[in-house]
């Protein structure tokens, strides 16, 4: 049995090695658009689309490393037949764009062309200075090379590595409520406080954003205020990823099942709060939480979300409260506690959703994970893929000791 796991490590590269680099975004993009407008000509004149095979052809003496050519003609191919799709369903859907610069940000080497030892050796930039801030430990089976806005160089690598025996956890269970005012609620009383790392620093961000929409387009003004704004956008995100890590360090140290509810986060955000959810970060945290709960020995569930705020916890009688009302009162069996803790004790108790109800543990859409066993994020060949994460589940520990230090009482 094999997983697929993703380590992320930042590079290094020379100056003459950026230029190169940013050459090669520069020529995927022109492959991009050429492939492109021969796809649509075609189209135009035959009402069909070039063949994979063919379109393939076309890569050659582009000047990019073959493989990194042909996974440019594969996005794009397999974006035309999305298109195709979604037509036949009847959706509205246009071609693919064509592409400026900075929307090209990543070369993908599928199979060969790079070497990884002290220093990442990549075709054809030579060798590269990377941070290897912990051991590969697996087979290395592809390599992207990712520019983010700041322009900072990262090398993502996808790895296969055998699944391990969980180590056991002998926890308690408990049942998680999400909110606004606080990122979460457990079932026994533990709050963990919503660090909101966009409004901290929003300030912050609408004066790097004033400044760049004031500056003359294709200036290199513009483009130093455009890194500047990028990285405030990156340390809010950082702040965000950091928090999700730790939080989900701690529960699946301190805790054997973990019950949570499946949000349609989507809805929730064109219905209103878009902003406190996108910030809160509820979906990706679902994503890390299950990700690292299957080799840890806990167990992340998925329930359903109606009524968690209504239903009382003692006699699952319907307690109706506004979003102003913060305490859950009873009539019927006299039960008076803190809304969000009977919310996250009807979560508890409440039964898993069944397999295959579309609770997927994807950052997007709605928030949960895979209904089977440990909450794992399977794929059909018995393999499972995680995201890249840079805090390994640790030890079992008191929430005293816990690296978060986010819950309080």
């Amino acid at each position: 049995m094999e997983r697929i796991k993703t380590y992320n490590f930042r590079l290094y590269p020379t100056k003459k090695q950026e230029e190169l680099l940013n050459h090669h975004l520069w020529l995927s993009k022109e492959l991009w658009n050429f492939l492109l407008q021969k796809e649509k000509d075609h189209y135009n004149e035959t009402s069909k689309f070039i063949e994979k095979t063919e379109l393939q052809k076309l890569t050659k003496k582009s000047g990019l490393f073959s493989q990194t050519a042909q996974a440019v003609c594969h996005r794009l191919y397999n974006a035309i037949m999305k298109m195709v799709r979604e037509r036949k369903q009847g959706k509205n859907t246009g071609f693919p764009r064509f592409k400026n610069f900075f929307r090209m940000k990543s070369l993908y080497y599928p199979q060969a062309g790079f070497k990884l030892e002290e220093k990442l050796e990549v075709s054809p930039f030579g060798e590269i200075k990377i941070k290897k801030h912990r051991e590969i430990n697996g087979t290395i089976k592809t390599l992207t090379l990712k520019r983010t806005p700041s322009g900072k160089w990262f090398a993502m690598f996808v790895v296969y590595v055998q699944k391990k025996i969980p180590q056991q956890n002998n926890g308690p269970k408990t049942g998680l409520d999400f909110g606004l005012m606080n990122f979460a609620t457990l079932s026994n009383g533990f709050t963990i406080p919503n660090p909101k790392p966009l409004i901290k620093h929003e300030q912050k961000l609408i004066f790097f954003q004033r400044r760049f929409s004031k500056k003359n387009k294709k200036s290199r003004n513009r483009n130093k205020a455009k890194i500047k704004l990028a990285n405030v956008h990156e340390k809010i995100k950082n702040m965000r990823l950091d928090f999700l890590h730790k939080t989900s360090n701690a529960l699946i140290s301190n805790y054997s099942f973990i019950a949570i509810e499946k949000l349609a986060t989507r809805e929730m955000i064109i219905k209103g709060h878009g902003k406190g959810i996108n910030d809160a970060g509820w979906s990706m945290f679902a994503f890390i939480l299950c990700s690292k709960a299957e080799e840890a020995g806990c167990k992340v569930e998925l329930v359903n979300s109606m009524n968690t705020t209504k239903e009382c916890s003692r006699c699952k009688t319907i307690v109706p409260k506004s979003l102003y009302i913060r305490t859950h009162n009873c009539p019927k069996c006299g039960l008076i506690m803190d809304r969000d803790q009977n919310a996250a004790l009807v979560i508890l108790k409440r039964q898993p959703l069944p397999k295959g109800s579309g609770a997927t543990c994807k950052a997007s859409g709605s928030l949960g994970a895979n209904a089977g066993p440990g909450g794992s994020n399977a794929l059909e060949d018995g393999r499972t893929k995680i995201p890249s994460l840079n805090k390994e589940p640790g030890n079992h520990r008191d929430f005293a000791d816990a690296k978060c230090g986010t819950f309080s009482r």
